[in-house]
């Protein structure tokens, strides 16, 4: 018998005041899950890009990262809710079990969104998939960047280049 792969559920957005910014990755990976905090893994570039991006130091705790997001108007989500995948790697989310997180009503609490950010692929062909077709005329025109994934997984890009298009997304 094959082995059970269990539902996985992601977070609630780190989101507060008025976000300009949306960045949105797939789904949290096994580390993050287990640590209940986005983009946790150690070798991850999300929080180091960020850091440089908006101006905070990188030993500052979780909460304090995810206050420098909101204050600078960056909210970070997943594009999905909830999804079965064996490990982290993003190209094993079954794709069947694969559920959006609630993007309308997201978009109508946070108005002032402007830009939505990919964190990779993965994230931007899910929403492209199985949300863009869902979304209303004004929000399917929002601006969408695809960046390179942050994650330690995608090591065909060294992180200083990750930074630096990262960078040019968020207008730096």
């Amino acid at each position: 018998m094959g082995a059970m792969t269990e539902r996985l559920t992601g977070f609630a957005p780190v989101c507060g005041g008025r976000p300009r910014v949306l960045v949105l990755g797939s789904m949290p990976g096994v580390t993050s899950l287990r640590m209940q905090q986005y983009y946790a893994h150690p070798r991850n570039g999300f929080w180091p890009i960020m850091a440089s991006i908006i101006g905070f130091t990188e030993n500052l705790s979780y909460a304090e990262r995810c206050d420098a997001l909101i204050a600078s108007r960056v909210a970070v989500w997943d594009v999905l809710a909830g999804c079965e995948r064996p490990g982290s790697l993003d190209a094993d989310i079954r794709t069947n079990s694969a559920m959006p997180n609630d993007f309308a009503d997201f978009f109508t609490r946070y108005d002032a969104i402007e830009r939505i950010l990919f964190n990779g692929g993965t994230a931007w062909d899910l929403y492209r998939r199985l949300v863009l077709p869902t979304m209303s005329a004004k929000h399917q025109a929002l601006t969408r960047s695809k960046l390179p994934s942050t994650s330690p997984a995608y090591a065909a890009m060294p992180l200083a280049e990750k930074s630096r298009l990262w960078a040019a997304a968020f207008g730096g």
